[in-house]
């Protein structure tokens, strides 16, 4: 791939104080949040959470409440949209079907009249391995094609800020984790900040070397994707990146190493450096791909954490392992992920069963036990029509 002229680095981007309101509802409540120049950086949530009306204020295509935008240190929060060092890749390509890919790359190009528009593109057309096709339409591509040329059309403008609003959710499955690693590999060549929203867990974790987990308009943790999915803080974090077991006790001893959690009479360990709280009420938890399943009960381990026994309820085959859902009296159900390695399942549905883990692979939550959610969940479109409607009726009236 070629780099030369691409390899320019991005600008960091700040969000100061940032709330976003809408009639009815409350798509971001507070968020700060600074992001390196040059890192590959991943929003990541539920739908309906507020990163696509996050990276919409950073585009300028939506102004926030309060707070502040800022980019490479200036403040671009009363910017128009064409007034920002900033590109978009959406998830529909937005590609003009009357043009050459090249014309489409270049397009931008001979809007700001930038010399040499068509080398640039060839340039831009190259690093994604596409100049070959250059001379096609848009409809003579593939989907993952289309892809890589609306985000050479948006690298060729050299953006201070790449959006990527959910680029390869329009992929099936095995061109989505291809256009995966080609992303991560254009990233790291260009040396662009790039800012990704999606709400696929793997697709955060492969490519993004920062991922913030969003929730309900705040963001719930932020960090590198693997201290994320070893270290969750809040339950909510724990089951939307991945699965987990989580099991609710009382603190009932500490030492300076580890902390004992009562689960219904079974003692649970969790090391004090992965656990969030250290006394009252806590919810501790593990990993499913962490567990042993073991058709009799073990020995007596001071590293190893019991619970058992109990009945498997569901087996289900999934190829690189089978998941197995069992019930525990007092307790309630535990996955287990099973690698595959011999022909059949490990045990049936009715089996009596253990299941057992490391304690260095245990965490505590920070959530209390009943937290009750930060804010009203919000209004649906025909509530917010509605109100839309009767404001717009009283001001007639008073007119």
């Amino acid at each position: 791939m070629a780099s030369g002229a691409f390899a320019e680095s991005g600008a960091d981007l700040e969000l100061v104080g940032i709330q976003k309101r809408f009639p009815g509802f409350t798509a971001i409540e507070h968020l700060d949040l600074t992001i390196p120049a040059g890192s590959f950086f991943a929003l990541l949530g539920p739908s309906g959470c507020g990163k696509t009306t996050t990276l919409r204020l950073v585009a300028g295509l939506e102004d926030p409440t309060e707070g502040r935008v800022l980019i490479g240190g200036k403040d671009v929060t009363k910017l128009k949209p064409y007034q920002r060092p900033v590109n978009t890749v959406f998830q529909s390509y937005a590609l003009f079907p009357h043009m050459t890919v090249l014309e489409n790359v270049a397009f931008g190009l001979r809007r700001r009249h930038i010399a040499d528009p068509l080398g640039k593109a060839h340039e831009a057309l190259r690093l994604v391995e596409l100049d070959h096709l250059a001379t096609r339409k848009p409809q003579q591509l593939s989907g993952g094609q289309q892809q890589r040329v609306a985000l050479a059309r948006a690298v060729v403008n050299r953006p201070a800020l790449l959006l990527l609003d959910e680029p390869l959710g329009a992929l099936d499955l095995k061109l989505r984790r291809q256009m995966q690693l080609e992303l991560k590999s254009i990233q790291e060549e260009v040396g662009l900040t790039f800012v990704h929203v999606t709400h696929d867990q793997e697709e955060a974790m492969t490519m993004a070397d920062t991922v913030a987990v969003m929730n309900k308009g705040e963001i719930e943790q932020l960090g590198a994707p693997q201290e994320l999915y070893e270290l969750p803080r809040t339950a909510f974090v724990a089951n939307f990146l991945g699965q987990s077991n989580l099991f609710t006790g009382k603190v009932t001893g500490t030492t300076s190493s580890a902390i004992t959690v009562d689960i219904e009479g079974v003692k649970i360990i969790v090391p004090s450096k992965r656990a969030q709280r250290h006394t009252g009420e806590v919810t501790v938890g593990v990993r499913p791909e962490k567990l042993h399943l073991l058709l009799k009960a073990p020995k007596v381990d001071s590293s190893v954490n019991v619970l058992g026994p109990g009945r498997i309820i569901d087996v289900s085959f999934s190829g690189v392992s089978t998941q197995y859902i069992l019930t525990i009296p007092g307790i309630g159900k535990v996955t287990v992920f099973q690698q595959n390695m011999s022909s059949g399942p490990l045990a049936h549905e009715g089996s009596e069963v253990w299941v057992s883990w490391d304690v260095e692979h245990g965490f505590g939550l920070a959530d209390e036990p009943a937290a009750s959610p930060k804010f009203s969940a919000d209004t649906d479109t025909a509530t917010i029509a509605l109100q839309k409607k009767q404001a717009l009726m009283s001001e007639l009236e008073e007119a």
